[in-house]
């Protein structure tokens, strides 16, 4: 891999050499200590394992948790693996996410509403620009997510947004803003994850609440990679000299993966506000144009 003012999370002992104008970099595993801060969940709820390799949140009826990443991104590809809540997972939902703070904020969200013993979680994607979300597709997964480790991808670059799971990609959102709607391409953000309590919504609408009994409930996190331009004192460490060989800057979907997302939104997809026209009776969103299906 090749890399140049961008940061890896992986880097940690550098092995660097010129070619060209390129930084050629081997790296080391991802350390949580290094790379996030546990925000929300006092009590042992938060907790960074294995010598920084293994992260865990928990929930209980007092409380969830939650953490962030210490850097922030203006642009970036972001791997994380997650093994869900296990079990009877009804009402929590685990969330994993970028967003920047303030009312006009933007955010691209993963979110994984937990169900009943034996029925399927629920993928929920959202991208907001400046404040304004409501841009849900939601997906079954082909996997028990609680059974292993999975890699959820966020791909973020200028031209479009990639959700992959496992590398494969399950939406696009392109860069609307041709068509007067707003992207997010001004503020940085940060990776935050949460595992939280949403009984009143969460699993069949609020209907089915979440089994106390049954917690704690915890989700695992490990090999958190962030291929990113990162943003400190005001300054991105990607500039207009970045080399083209960042390869994510201006990735895009070559045949072999437009048919691979055909597949999922094919077969695993079950909700697309693009397609929901008793929630925009009169006309779809703008940017439903170019971001209807694939």
């Amino acid at each position: 891999m090749a890399y140049s003012s961008c940061s890896s999370s992986l880097v940690r002992i550098l092995l660097t050499s010129f070619i060209g104008s390129t930084f050629v970099v081997l790296a080391s595993a991802s350390n949580f200590y290094q790379d996030v801060d546990i925000t929300w969940g006092g009590d042992g709820r938060a907790k960074i394992l294995n010598s920084g390799g293994l992260l865990t949140l928990s929930l209980d009826k007092t409380s969830g948790s939650g953490f962030q990443s210490k850097r922030e991104y203006l642009f970036g590809k972001i791997d994380m693996q997650l093994k869900l809540v296990a079990g009877n997972s009804a009402g929590t939902v685990t969330a994993y996410y970028l967003s920047s703070q303030g009312p006009t904020h933007d955010e691209i969200d993963f979110e994984f509403l937990g169900n009943l013993s034996g029925d399927p979680y629920i993928l929920h994607t959202n991208v907001y620009s400046q404040g304004k979300g409501n841009r849900e597709q939601q997906f079954y997964l082909w996997f028990d997510p609680t059974a292993d480790f999975h890699t959820y991808s966020i791909l973020w670059n200028p031209r479009r947004i990639i959700f992959s799971v496992d590398g494969t990609p399950i939406r696009e959102y392109k860069n609307p803003e041709s068509l007067g709607v707003p992207y997010p391409k001004n503020q940085p953000m940060r990776i935050y994850s949460s595992l939280w309590n949403a009984d009143d919504w969460a699993t069949r609408g609020g209907l089915v609440k979440a089994d106390w009994s049954k917690a704690p409930f915890t989700a695992s996190y490990r090999n958190f990679n962030e291929h990113a331009c990162i943003w400190s004192s005001g300054k991105s460490s990607c500039n207009s000299n970045t080399p083209s060989n960042n390869a994510w800057l201006n990735q895009e979907l070559d045949a072999t993966s437009q048919e691979r997302l055909k597949w999922v939104q094919k077969n695993y997809m079950i909700y697309n506000y693009c397609t929901d026209s008793k929630r925009f009776p009169q006309s779809f969103p703008p940017e439903c144009a170019i971001n209807r299906s694939s």
